[in-house]
Protein backbone atom coordinates (compact mmCIF):
# COMPACT_ATOMS: atom_id res chain seq x y z
CA UNK A 1 0.00 0.00 0.00
CA UNK A 2 1.08 3.58 -0.67
CA UNK A 3 1.16 5.13 2.83
CA UNK A 4 2.82 8.44 3.79
CA UNK A 5 6.19 6.78 4.43
CA UNK A 6 8.12 10.00 5.00
CA UNK A 7 5.92 10.90 7.96
CA UNK A 8 5.98 7.44 9.42
CA UNK A 9 9.74 7.20 9.18
CA UNK A 10 10.26 10.71 10.55
CA UNK A 11 8.27 9.95 13.68
CA UNK A 12 9.38 6.36 14.00
CA UNK A 13 5.98 4.65 13.96
CA UNK A 14 7.44 1.31 12.90
CA UNK A 15 4.46 -0.58 14.27
CA UNK A 16 2.20 1.28 11.88
CA UNK A 17 4.30 0.37 8.88
CA UNK A 18 4.22 -3.28 9.91
CA UNK A 19 0.42 -3.21 10.24
CA UNK A 20 0.00 -1.61 6.84
CA UNK A 21 2.23 -4.16 5.14
CA UNK A 22 0.26 -6.98 6.70
CA UNK A 23 -2.99 -5.56 5.37
CA UNK A 24 -1.47 -5.02 1.96
CA UNK A 25 -0.47 -8.65 1.69
CA UNK A 26 -3.83 -9.93 2.88
CA UNK A 27 -6.98 -7.90 3.47
CA UNK A 28 -6.43 -5.46 0.59
CA UNK A 29 -5.77 -8.09 -2.07
CA UNK A 30 -8.70 -8.81 -4.39
CA UNK A 31 -6.86 -10.50 -7.20
CA UNK A 32 -9.05 -13.46 -8.01
CA UNK A 33 -11.61 -15.99 -6.83
CA UNK A 34 -11.36 -17.86 -3.54
CA UNK A 35 -7.88 -19.36 -3.43
CA UNK A 36 -8.01 -20.77 0.10
CA UNK A 37 -11.73 -21.60 0.03
CA UNK A 38 -12.24 -21.89 3.77
CA UNK A 39 -15.89 -22.82 4.40
CA UNK A 40 -18.28 -20.36 6.01
CA UNK A 41 -21.88 -20.55 7.19
CA UNK A 42 -24.56 -17.92 7.73
CA UNK A 43 -26.61 -17.90 10.93
CA UNK A 44 -29.71 -15.82 11.63
CA UNK A 45 -30.45 -14.45 15.08
CA UNK A 46 -33.89 -15.17 16.51
CA UNK A 47 -36.57 -13.91 14.10
CA UNK A 48 -38.36 -10.70 15.00
CA UNK A 49 -42.08 -10.99 15.77
CA UNK A 50 -43.92 -7.91 14.46
CA UNK A 51 -46.99 -6.84 16.38
CA UNK A 52 -50.30 -6.80 14.57
CA UNK A 53 -50.30 -3.76 12.31
CA UNK A 54 -46.51 -3.32 12.32
CA UNK A 55 -45.09 -3.28 8.81
CA UNK A 56 -41.36 -3.08 9.60
CA UNK A 57 -38.93 -5.39 11.38
CA UNK A 58 -35.18 -5.97 11.37
CA UNK A 59 -33.40 -9.27 10.81
CA UNK A 60 -29.79 -9.97 11.78
CA UNK A 61 -27.61 -12.57 10.08
CA UNK A 62 -23.88 -13.15 10.55
CA UNK A 63 -21.34 -15.13 8.57
CA UNK A 64 -18.79 -17.25 10.42
CA UNK A 65 -16.14 -15.50 8.33
CA UNK A 66 -17.26 -12.12 9.76
CA UNK A 67 -17.74 -10.91 6.18
CA UNK A 68 -20.82 -8.75 5.53
CA UNK A 69 -23.97 -10.54 4.40
CA UNK A 70 -26.41 -9.28 1.76
CA UNK A 71 -30.14 -9.57 2.45
CA UNK A 72 -32.95 -10.11 0.00
CA UNK A 73 -36.61 -11.14 -0.22
CA UNK A 74 -37.85 -14.28 -1.95
CA UNK A 75 -41.45 -13.12 -1.37
CA UNK A 76 -41.50 -9.65 -2.98
CA UNK A 77 -45.30 -9.52 -2.96
CA UNK A 78 -45.23 -9.79 0.83
CA UNK A 79 -42.15 -7.78 1.77
CA UNK A 80 -39.03 -5.94 0.68
CA UNK A 81 -35.66 -5.95 2.47
CA UNK A 82 -32.85 -3.41 2.69
CA UNK A 83 -29.91 -5.41 1.35
CA UNK A 84 -27.42 -4.00 3.88
CA UNK A 85 -29.33 -3.11 7.04
CA UNK A 86 -31.76 -6.04 7.15
CA UNK A 87 -34.76 -3.73 7.66
CA UNK A 88 -37.81 -5.60 6.36
CA UNK A 89 -40.91 -3.75 5.13
CA UNK A 90 -44.14 -5.72 4.87
CA UNK A 91 -46.56 -4.69 2.14
CA UNK A 92 -49.33 -7.20 2.89
CA UNK A 93 -50.22 -9.87 5.42
CA UNK A 94 -48.47 -13.20 5.06
CA UNK A 95 -45.17 -15.00 5.50
CA UNK A 96 -42.13 -13.00 4.40
CA UNK A 97 -39.02 -15.03 3.55
CA UNK A 98 -35.74 -13.17 3.96
CA UNK A 99 -32.56 -14.49 2.31
CA UNK A 100 -28.97 -13.91 3.41
CA UNK A 101 -25.96 -14.45 1.14
CA UNK A 102 -22.18 -14.09 1.45
CA UNK A 103 -20.16 -14.42 -1.77
CA UNK A 104 -16.76 -15.11 -0.17
CA UNK A 105 -13.35 -13.63 -0.98
CA UNK A 106 -9.78 -14.81 -1.50
CA UNK A 107 -9.88 -16.66 1.84
CA UNK A 108 -13.48 -17.91 2.10
CA UNK A 109 -15.68 -19.85 -0.27
CA UNK A 110 -19.24 -18.59 -0.88
CA UNK A 111 -21.65 -19.51 1.89
CA UNK A 112 -24.83 -21.47 1.33
CA UNK A 113 -27.85 -19.17 1.32
CA UNK A 114 -29.71 -18.95 4.63
CA UNK A 115 -33.37 -17.94 5.02
CA UNK A 116 -35.64 -16.74 7.78
CA UNK A 117 -39.44 -16.38 7.82
CA UNK A 118 -41.32 -13.45 9.37
CA UNK A 119 -45.10 -13.23 9.62
CA UNK A 120 -46.79 -9.90 9.02
CA UNK A 121 -50.37 -9.34 10.16
CA UNK A 122 -51.24 -6.02 8.61
CA UNK A 123 -54.64 -4.56 9.32
CA UNK A 124 -54.30 -2.69 6.07
CA UNK A 125 -56.49 0.28 5.51
CA UNK A 126 -56.56 3.65 3.81
CA UNK A 127 -57.52 6.67 5.88
CA UNK A 128 -58.50 10.05 4.47
CA UNK A 129 -57.68 13.29 6.22
CA UNK A 130 -60.54 15.68 6.95
CA UNK A 131 -62.31 16.62 3.71
CA UNK A 132 -61.84 20.14 2.38
CA UNK A 133 -64.72 22.59 2.05
CA UNK A 134 -65.69 23.12 -1.59
CA UNK A 135 -67.88 25.47 -3.50
CA UNK A 136 -68.40 25.25 -7.23
CA UNK A 137 -65.21 26.02 -9.22
CA UNK A 138 -62.97 25.78 -6.10
CA UNK A 139 -59.84 23.63 -6.02
CA UNK A 140 -58.53 21.76 -2.96
CA UNK A 141 -56.26 18.82 -2.20
CA UNK A 142 -57.39 15.56 -0.59
CA UNK A 143 -54.94 13.38 1.29
CA UNK A 144 -55.07 9.69 2.16
CA UNK A 145 -52.54 7.53 4.01
CA UNK A 146 -52.20 3.77 4.21
CA UNK A 147 -50.73 1.33 6.70
CA UNK A 148 -49.01 -0.46 3.81
CA UNK A 149 -45.96 0.75 1.94
CA UNK A 150 -47.90 1.01 -1.31
CA UNK A 151 -48.39 4.37 -3.05
CA UNK A 152 -51.86 5.92 -3.11
CA UNK A 153 -53.61 7.03 -6.30
CA UNK A 154 -56.85 9.00 -6.60
CA UNK A 155 -59.86 8.94 -8.93
CA UNK A 156 -63.33 10.49 -9.10
CA UNK A 157 -66.50 8.40 -9.39
CA UNK A 158 -68.48 11.59 -10.02
CA UNK A 159 -66.57 13.14 -12.94
CA UNK A 160 -69.39 15.54 -13.79
CA UNK A 161 -69.22 16.99 -10.26
CA UNK A 162 -65.45 16.96 -9.71
CA UNK A 163 -62.15 15.88 -11.19
CA UNK A 164 -58.99 14.87 -9.32
CA UNK A 165 -55.30 14.57 -10.13
CA UNK A 166 -54.40 10.90 -9.61
CA UNK A 167 -51.03 11.65 -8.07
CA UNK A 168 -51.39 14.89 -6.13
CA UNK A 169 -55.02 14.58 -5.03
CA UNK A 170 -55.91 18.06 -6.33
CA UNK A 171 -59.71 18.21 -6.69
CA UNK A 172 -61.54 20.68 -8.96
CA UNK A 173 -65.24 21.24 -8.20
CA UNK A 174 -67.17 21.45 -11.49
CA UNK A 175 -70.84 21.34 -10.42
CA UNK A 176 -72.83 21.32 -7.19
CA UNK A 177 -73.56 17.94 -5.63
CA UNK A 178 -71.59 15.18 -3.97
CA UNK A 179 -68.00 14.78 -5.12
CA UNK A 180 -66.84 11.20 -4.44
CA UNK A 181 -63.08 10.55 -4.46
CA UNK A 182 -61.59 7.05 -4.36
CA UNK A 183 -58.12 6.32 -2.98
CA UNK A 184 -56.46 3.10 -4.15
CA UNK A 185 -53.34 1.33 -2.87
CA UNK A 186 -52.97 -2.12 -4.39
CA UNK A 187 -56.08 -4.05 -3.34
CA UNK A 188 -57.01 -1.43 -0.74
CA UNK A 189 -59.74 1.13 -1.45
CA UNK A 190 -61.33 3.99 0.45
CA UNK A 191 -63.79 6.73 -0.52
CA UNK A 192 -64.42 10.26 0.64
CA UNK A 193 -67.55 12.28 -0.13
CA UNK A 194 -67.18 16.05 -0.36
CA UNK A 195 -70.33 18.20 -0.75
CA UNK A 196 -69.91 20.90 -3.40
CA UNK A 197 -71.95 23.94 -2.47
CA UNK A 198 -73.43 26.55 -4.81
CA UNK A 199 -71.57 29.87 -4.83
CA UNK A 200 -73.34 32.74 -3.07
CA UNK A 201 -72.14 35.29 -5.61
CA UNK A 202 -69.15 36.26 -7.68
CA UNK A 203 -66.16 37.87 -6.00
CA UNK A 204 -62.43 37.98 -6.54
CA UNK A 205 -60.67 34.63 -6.04
CA UNK A 206 -59.24 33.89 -2.63
CA UNK A 207 -55.56 33.71 -1.75
CA UNK A 208 -54.01 30.55 -3.24
CA UNK A 209 -53.14 28.13 -0.42
CA UNK A 210 -50.65 25.27 0.03
CA UNK A 211 -48.27 26.89 -2.46
CA UNK A 212 -44.88 25.19 -2.89
CA UNK A 213 -41.88 25.81 -5.12
CA UNK A 214 -39.16 23.39 -6.20
CA UNK A 215 -36.41 23.42 -8.79
CA UNK A 216 -37.72 22.58 -12.25
CA UNK A 217 -36.42 19.87 -14.54
CA UNK A 218 -34.74 22.35 -16.88
CA UNK A 219 -31.85 24.54 -15.76
CA UNK A 220 -32.83 27.93 -14.28
CA UNK A 221 -36.49 27.01 -13.83
CA UNK A 222 -38.78 26.62 -10.84
CA UNK A 223 -42.02 24.65 -10.59
CA UNK A 224 -44.70 26.42 -8.52
CA UNK A 225 -47.63 24.31 -7.33
CA UNK A 226 -50.97 25.50 -5.91
CA UNK A 227 -52.79 23.18 -3.52
CA UNK A 228 -56.11 25.00 -3.02
CA UNK A 229 -57.91 28.13 -4.22
CA UNK A 230 -61.32 29.57 -3.43
CA UNK A 231 -62.77 30.45 -6.85
CA UNK A 232 -64.96 33.37 -5.77
CA UNK A 233 -67.93 31.72 -7.48
CA UNK A 234 -66.50 31.94 -11.01
CA UNK A 235 -64.11 29.57 -12.81
CA UNK A 236 -60.46 30.48 -12.33
CA UNK A 237 -59.08 31.51 -15.70
CA UNK A 238 -55.42 31.62 -14.75
CA UNK A 239 -52.69 32.11 -12.18
CA UNK A 240 -49.90 34.70 -12.14
CA UNK A 241 -46.56 34.18 -10.42
CA UNK A 242 -44.29 36.98 -9.28
CA UNK A 243 -40.87 36.83 -7.66
CA UNK A 244 -39.30 38.48 -4.65
CA UNK A 245 -37.08 40.35 -5.32
CA UNK A 246 -39.08 41.45 -8.36
CA UNK A 247 -38.14 40.79 -11.95
CA UNK A 248 -39.31 37.24 -12.67
CA UNK A 249 -42.91 36.52 -13.67
CA UNK A 250 -44.92 33.67 -15.16
CA UNK A 251 -48.51 32.70 -15.75
CA UNK A 252 -50.55 29.57 -16.44
CA UNK A 253 -53.99 28.00 -16.24
CA UNK A 254 -53.08 24.87 -14.30
CA UNK A 255 -52.13 24.28 -10.68
CA UNK A 256 -48.49 23.69 -11.69
CA UNK A 257 -46.63 26.59 -13.31
CA UNK A 258 -43.07 26.56 -14.65
CA UNK A 259 -41.14 29.77 -14.03
CA UNK A 260 -38.09 30.54 -16.17
CA UNK A 261 -35.37 32.78 -14.74
CA UNK A 262 -33.04 34.84 -16.97
CA UNK A 263 -29.79 33.50 -15.45
CA UNK A 264 -30.50 31.71 -12.19
CA UNK A 265 -33.49 31.21 -9.90
CA UNK A 266 -31.26 31.18 -6.81
CA UNK A 267 -32.17 33.86 -4.28
CA UNK A 268 -35.80 34.22 -5.38
CA UNK A 269 -39.06 33.36 -3.62
CA UNK A 270 -42.42 33.27 -5.40
CA UNK A 271 -46.03 34.40 -4.84
CA UNK A 272 -49.19 33.34 -6.71
CA UNK A 273 -52.47 35.16 -7.43
CA UNK A 274 -55.59 33.74 -9.10
CA UNK A 275 -57.84 35.43 -11.69
CA UNK A 276 -61.52 34.93 -12.54
CA UNK A 277 -64.15 37.02 -14.37
CA UNK A 278 -64.21 39.50 -11.49
CA UNK A 279 -60.48 40.15 -11.65
CA UNK A 280 -57.29 39.09 -9.90
CA UNK A 281 -57.38 38.23 -6.22
CA UNK A 282 -54.74 38.82 -3.54
CA UNK A 283 -51.38 37.08 -3.83
CA UNK A 284 -50.12 34.39 -1.53
CA UNK A 285 -47.17 35.00 0.76
CA UNK A 286 -43.83 34.33 -0.98
CA UNK A 287 -42.63 30.72 -0.70
CA UNK A 288 -39.01 29.64 -0.78
CA UNK A 289 -37.68 27.19 -3.36
CA UNK A 290 -36.94 23.94 -1.52
CA UNK A 291 -35.76 20.86 -3.40
CA UNK A 292 -34.50 17.38 -2.47
CA UNK A 293 -31.38 16.05 -4.21
CA UNK A 294 -29.45 12.78 -4.35
CA UNK A 295 -25.64 12.63 -4.53
CA UNK A 296 -23.06 9.96 -5.40
CA UNK A 297 -19.35 10.56 -4.76
CA UNK A 298 -16.56 8.24 -5.95
CA UNK A 299 -13.02 8.10 -4.58
CA UNK A 300 -10.62 5.91 -6.55
CA UNK A 301 -8.68 3.49 -4.31
CA UNK A 302 -5.70 1.97 -6.18
CA UNK A 303 -4.86 -0.46 -3.36
CA UNK A 304 -8.35 -1.92 -2.85
CA UNK A 305 -9.48 -2.44 -6.43
CA UNK A 306 -12.04 -3.27 -7.67
CA UNK A 307 -13.62 -1.62 -4.59
CA UNK A 308 -13.69 2.17 -4.31
CA UNK A 309 -14.79 4.42 -1.48
CA UNK A 310 -18.30 5.60 -2.32
CA UNK A 311 -20.62 8.06 -0.61
CA UNK A 312 -24.30 7.74 -1.55
CA UNK A 313 -26.57 10.29 0.07
CA UNK A 314 -29.24 12.96 -0.14
CA UNK A 315 -29.86 16.51 1.06
CA UNK A 316 -32.30 19.41 0.81
CA UNK A 317 -31.36 22.71 -0.83
CA UNK A 318 -33.18 25.94 -0.08
CA UNK A 319 -32.32 27.88 -3.25
CA UNK A 320 -33.88 31.05 -1.87
CA UNK A 321 -31.53 31.24 1.11
CA UNK A 322 -28.70 29.21 -0.42
CA UNK A 323 -28.61 26.72 2.45
CA UNK A 324 -28.21 22.94 2.54
CA UNK A 325 -29.78 20.83 5.29
CA UNK A 326 -30.08 17.16 6.11
CA UNK A 327 -27.05 15.80 4.23
CA UNK A 328 -26.91 12.12 5.11
CA UNK A 329 -26.03 8.83 3.46
CA UNK A 330 -23.74 5.81 3.52
CA UNK A 331 -19.97 5.51 3.01
CA UNK A 332 -18.36 2.28 1.83
CA UNK A 333 -15.26 0.83 3.48
CA UNK A 334 -13.27 -0.31 0.45
CA UNK A 335 -10.89 -2.40 2.58
CA UNK A 336 -13.78 -4.74 3.44
CA UNK A 337 -15.76 -7.18 1.33
CA UNK A 338 -14.96 -9.42 -1.61
CA UNK A 339 -13.99 -8.61 -5.18
CA UNK A 340 -17.65 -8.25 -6.19
CA UNK A 341 -18.13 -4.64 -7.32
CA UNK A 342 -20.83 -2.17 -6.34
CA UNK A 343 -23.83 -2.54 -6.34
CA UNK A 344 -23.32 -6.28 -5.82
CA UNK A 345 -20.48 -5.68 -3.36
CA UNK A 346 -20.12 -7.07 0.14
CA UNK A 347 -18.34 -4.03 1.56
CA UNK A 348 -19.21 -2.66 4.99
CA UNK A 349 -21.09 0.65 4.80
CA UNK A 350 -21.15 3.37 7.44
CA UNK A 351 -24.20 5.58 8.09
CA UNK A 352 -23.28 9.27 8.03
CA UNK A 353 -26.26 11.18 9.42
CA UNK A 354 -24.77 14.24 11.12
CA UNK A 355 -24.34 17.32 8.92
CA UNK A 356 -21.99 19.36 11.11
CA UNK A 357 -20.13 21.58 8.66
CA UNK A 358 -21.16 23.94 5.86
CA UNK A 359 -18.57 26.28 4.34
CA UNK A 360 -19.12 28.80 1.52
CA UNK A 361 -16.48 28.62 -1.21
CA UNK A 362 -15.79 29.82 -4.73
CA UNK A 363 -14.19 27.12 -6.89
CA UNK A 364 -13.37 27.60 -10.55
CA UNK A 365 -15.31 30.86 -10.49
CA UNK A 366 -18.47 29.13 -9.16
CA UNK A 367 -19.92 29.93 -5.75
CA UNK A 368 -21.22 27.07 -3.65
CA UNK A 369 -20.97 25.16 -0.41
CA UNK A 370 -18.70 22.43 0.90
CA UNK A 371 -21.03 20.37 3.07
CA UNK A 372 -19.84 17.57 5.37
CA UNK A 373 -21.75 14.85 7.17
CA UNK A 374 -20.24 12.70 9.93
CA UNK A 375 -20.63 9.22 11.39
CA UNK A 376 -20.65 10.54 14.96
CA UNK A 377 -22.37 13.69 16.27
CA UNK A 378 -18.96 15.38 16.58
CA UNK A 379 -16.31 16.59 14.15
CA UNK A 380 -13.49 14.93 16.13
CA UNK A 381 -11.83 12.74 13.49
CA UNK A 382 -8.03 13.27 13.30
CA UNK A 383 -5.35 13.80 15.91
CA UNK A 384 -4.72 17.34 17.13
CA UNK A 385 -1.29 16.43 18.49
CA UNK A 386 0.34 18.38 15.65
CA UNK A 387 -2.21 21.20 15.48
CA UNK A 388 -5.33 21.49 13.35
CA UNK A 389 -9.02 21.48 14.15
CA UNK A 390 -9.43 17.71 14.46
CA UNK A 391 -11.13 16.99 11.17
CA UNK A 392 -10.14 19.30 8.28
CA UNK A 393 -9.16 17.29 5.17
CA UNK A 394 -5.43 16.82 4.70
CA UNK A 395 -4.59 17.45 8.38
CA UNK A 396 -3.81 15.19 11.32
CA UNK A 397 -1.49 12.98 9.23
CA UNK A 398 -4.52 10.66 8.80
CA UNK A 399 -4.16 9.54 12.43
CA UNK A 400 -7.32 8.88 14.44
CA UNK A 401 -8.57 11.41 16.99
CA UNK A 402 -6.75 10.92 20.29
CA UNK A 403 -3.54 9.54 18.78
CA UNK A 404 -0.90 8.92 20.15
CA UNK A 405 -2.49 8.25 23.56
CA UNK A 406 -2.85 4.60 22.53
CA UNK A 407 -1.50 3.03 19.39
CA UNK A 408 -4.60 1.03 18.56
CA UNK A 409 -7.83 2.15 20.23
CA UNK A 410 -9.97 0.52 17.57
CA UNK A 411 -10.26 -2.90 19.18
CA UNK A 412 -14.01 -2.95 19.55
CA UNK A 413 -14.20 0.83 19.32
CA UNK A 414 -15.66 3.17 16.72
CA UNK A 415 -13.79 6.14 15.31
CA UNK A 416 -15.33 8.96 13.36
CA UNK A 417 -15.84 9.20 9.59
CA UNK A 418 -17.14 11.83 7.18
CA UNK A 419 -17.87 12.68 3.56
CA UNK A 420 -17.64 16.16 2.04
CA UNK A 421 -19.58 17.19 -1.07
CA UNK A 422 -19.69 20.37 -3.18
CA UNK A 423 -23.07 21.97 -3.88
CA UNK A 424 -23.33 24.54 -6.65
CA UNK A 425 -26.24 26.47 -5.11
CA UNK A 426 -27.17 28.13 -8.41
CA UNK A 427 -27.15 24.91 -10.45
CA UNK A 428 -26.77 21.81 -8.23
CA UNK A 429 -26.91 19.25 -11.06
CA UNK A 430 -24.17 20.91 -13.16
CA UNK A 431 -21.12 18.77 -13.88
CA UNK A 432 -18.20 19.53 -11.57
CA UNK A 433 -15.00 21.18 -12.74
CA UNK A 434 -11.66 19.71 -11.74
CA UNK A 435 -11.18 22.50 -9.20
CA UNK A 436 -14.45 21.45 -7.53
CA UNK A 437 -13.59 17.73 -7.61
CA UNK A 438 -10.23 18.50 -5.98
CA UNK A 439 -12.03 19.84 -2.88
CA UNK A 440 -14.12 16.71 -2.29
CA UNK A 441 -12.90 14.58 0.60
CA UNK A 442 -13.70 11.70 2.89
CA UNK A 443 -12.15 10.17 6.01
CA UNK A 444 -12.83 6.82 7.67
CA UNK A 445 -11.37 6.26 11.13
CA UNK A 446 -13.89 3.53 12.02
CA UNK A 447 -12.54 0.05 12.66
CA UNK A 448 -13.10 -1.34 9.16
CA UNK A 449 -11.43 1.59 7.45
CA UNK A 450 -8.37 1.87 9.63
CA UNK A 451 -4.85 0.45 9.43
CA UNK A 452 -3.68 0.40 13.03
CA UNK A 453 -3.42 4.15 13.73
CA UNK A 454 -3.91 5.29 10.13
CA UNK A 455 -7.38 6.28 8.89
CA UNK A 456 -8.51 5.77 5.31
CA UNK A 457 -8.74 9.17 3.59
CA UNK A 458 -9.42 10.52 0.11
CA UNK A 459 -7.98 13.88 -0.92
CA UNK A 460 -5.96 15.47 -3.73
CA UNK A 461 -2.69 17.36 -3.59
CA UNK A 462 -4.31 20.20 -5.53
CA UNK A 463 -7.14 20.47 -3.02
CA UNK A 464 -5.45 19.85 0.31
CA UNK A 465 -1.71 19.46 -0.23
CA UNK A 466 -1.76 15.69 0.15
CA UNK A 467 -3.21 12.61 -1.49
CA UNK A 468 -5.24 10.10 0.54
CA UNK A 469 -3.56 7.77 3.03
CA UNK A 470 -3.71 4.89 0.52
CA UNK A 471 -3.47 7.19 -2.51
CA UNK A 472 -7.26 7.41 -2.57
CA UNK A 473 -8.55 10.54 -4.28
CA UNK A 474 -11.89 11.95 -5.54
CA UNK A 475 -12.73 11.33 -9.19
CA UNK A 476 -16.41 12.25 -9.53
CA UNK A 477 -19.57 13.56 -7.94
CA UNK A 478 -23.06 13.42 -9.44
CA UNK A 479 -26.10 15.25 -8.04
CA UNK A 480 -29.61 14.48 -9.31
CA UNK A 481 -32.99 15.85 -8.34
CA UNK A 482 -34.81 13.69 -5.80
CA UNK A 483 -38.43 13.45 -4.76
CA UNK A 484 -39.60 16.39 -2.66
CA UNK A 485 -42.60 15.55 -0.47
Amino acid sequence: MNINHSFLNKHGFIIIITAVVALSSGGCSNDGPAIEAHPQVITFAAPPVPNSGDHTATVVATASSNLAVIYGSSTPAICSVDSRTGVVTGTMSGTCTVTANQSGNTHYAPAAQATQDITFNLSQAITFAEPPTLSQFDTATVSATTTSALPVSYSSTTPSVCSVNSGSGLVTALLTGDCIIVADAGSLHATQTIPVAAPTGITLPGIPAQVTATAGTATNTVEVRIGATSSGGSPITGYSVTSSPSGVTASGTGSSIIVSCPTTCAGYSFSVAATNTAGTGPASAPVEVITAYNVIETFYEPDTQPNNSLFIGSFTLNSTTGTVTGLHGILSESMTGSSAVYPNDTMTWLSLNNQLSTAPVTLGGVSGLLVTTFLLPTTNTFTTAYGGDGWAPGTGYAMYYGFPTALNPKAGGVGNAYAMIFVNTANPTAALTQAQIDKLAYADCAAGGMMSSVCMTGTTVAGYGTIGSMSGHPVSQTITKGITP
